[in-house]
């Protein structure tokens, strides 16, 4: 009898044991968490091993496959869960509906949805508490910097101590498996640089503002504690993903950048970008390098639940070559056309509101790039979507269901919910203590 029990105690503390170390700041007051988390700040276990970008999927079929299979399990999930307040979005339902949610921060990573919902970022990390907005140096940055935190090689769940405007001197080139986090503060990358994800896997970007982008490089930029190298001059995108896999970018606020708000090229893939809000730009969204790079034949993004608002003229998104999934997003500003795209690639519109502008030379919604006339063998349809104000989508292809199935990444909903969906689009005015 006292060897069992003696035996009970011990798996219980055991239990115990791991519940804190998954969840270092699950309970007590949110000064403790903080305390909490700047101990934590600099230092992770060293056994996480970091992955570059080796898990990069080449099979983009396979991938459609494994995303049908998980969708039921994930949906019936998230309607049994805990937290979910019922809005529709999925995402949102997953999360916002719990007032801790600043002591449960990394179940965010549970609620990626799309080509993109694999991406962990640092949920098997520690956290790093920015409470530096400088950027004095790119080489060797300071310890509390944003900068000094995406370089690590370890995983780590990035958060900020107080609201701040960062203004980088080059780009912030980011390592592999970091989540940056900014809910419950105001964090604005603006007026310099912005975000670099090159060759590297397992990334989220929630809650930033990402504005006034400019064009840098010719310098010294370190990436990893390793390595720093020369860097070219950078088309002062707002975020850059080039050569990266596993990428989730949600509910973040870009507008008025140098060149793209986000652009997703060079073998790119695994990729969802949702709940965002895009203003004020021209060129939004541009996914595929050039027409003559296969490579992009791989690439698979979902966009979905996204506005793209006041001042935008064009690319949202500009595809190529690869599968395409534009799922309820609620379109209300283009001047020339919302989606685009040239050499072939599969593009399938679903439960989107298109809300055409009053010029009427730009009530389509779609552009074709040719310089031949076999864009007409391309596979672009439109399914339960919203046209209003005189708004049209051009379809063609065959239809073939193989096709679609690639581009294919979760349930639509109808368009007549969309303005509820996006309602929160861009970054949230999330206060501790309070659903967000």
């Amino acid at each position: 009898m006292s060897n069992s029990l003696t035996f009970l105690t011990v798996c219980s503390l055991i239990v115990l044991a791991i519940g804190v170390s998954v969840n270092a700041v699950s309970s007590g007051e949110d000064i403790h968490e903080l305390k909490s988390l700047v101990t934590n700040s600099t230092t992770a276990n060293n056994r996480f091993a970091m992955e570059r970008n080796e898990s990069v999927v080449d099979d983009p079929e396979m991938v459609a496959s494994m995303v049908h299979m998980s969708i039921r399990n994930s949906t019936e999930r998230r309607k049994l869960g805990f937290f979910s307040c019922g809005t529709g979005n999925p995402i949102d339902d997953c999360w916002r509906c719990d007032k801790n949610w600043q002591r449960h921060r990394k179940r965010l990573a549970e609620c990626a949805i799309g080509f993109g919902r694999s991406a962990v970022g640092g949920r098997d990390g520690r956290y790093y508490v920015v409470t530096n907005p400088n950027d004095d140096d790119a080489v060797n940055p300071k310890p509390g910097t944003l900068r000094h935190a995406v370089i690590q090689d370890k995983p780590l769940w990035i958060v900020f101590k107080r609201d701040m405007v960062i203004t980088l001197k080059q780009e912030l080139i980011m390592n592999s498996f970091k989540t940056i986090d900014a809910r419950g503060v105001n964090v604005h990358i603006a007026n310099g640089a912005c975000i670099t994800i090159q060759y590297v896997t397992n990334i989220i970007i929630h809650g930033l503002h990402i504005h006034d982008c400019k064009r840098t490089g010719n310098a010294m930029v370190r990436s990893s504690p390793s390595h720093f190298g020369w860097r070219t001059m950078a088309d002062g995108d707002g975020i850059s993903i080039f050569g990266g896999s596993h990428i989730w970018i949600d509910h973040n606020s870009l507008s008025n950048c140098a060149d793209g708000l986000i652009d997703a090229i060079m073998g790119s893939t695994a990729i969802t970008i949702s709940n965002n809000l895009f203003t004020h730009h021209n060129e939004v969204m541009l996914l595929g390098h050039s027409d003559s790079y296969k490579r992009d034949k791989v690439m698979q993004v979902t966009v979905a639940y996204n506005h793209f608002g006041e001042g935008l003229v064009q690319r949202m998104p500009r595809c190529r070559h690869g599968y395409f999934h534009v799922v309820n997003n609620d379109y209300t500003h283009w001047e020339m056309y919302a989606i685009g795209g040239s050499a072939n690639p599969t593009i399938n519109s679903e439960g989107n509101r298109y809300l055409a502008p009053s010029n009427p030379n730009a009530k389509e919604v779609t552009k074709r790039v040719i310089t031949t006339g076999k864009w007409k063998h391309w596979n672009w349809r439109s399914e339960g979507d919203l046209m209003l104000n005189g708004a049209y989508f051009i379809p063609t292809g065959a239809g073939a269901g193989a096709s679609y199935a690639k581009a294919s990444s979760l349930s639509a909903q109808p368009s007549s919910v969309v303005a509820t969906l996006t309602s929160g689009a861009g970054a949230l005015p999330c206060r501790r203590g309070r659903q967000c």
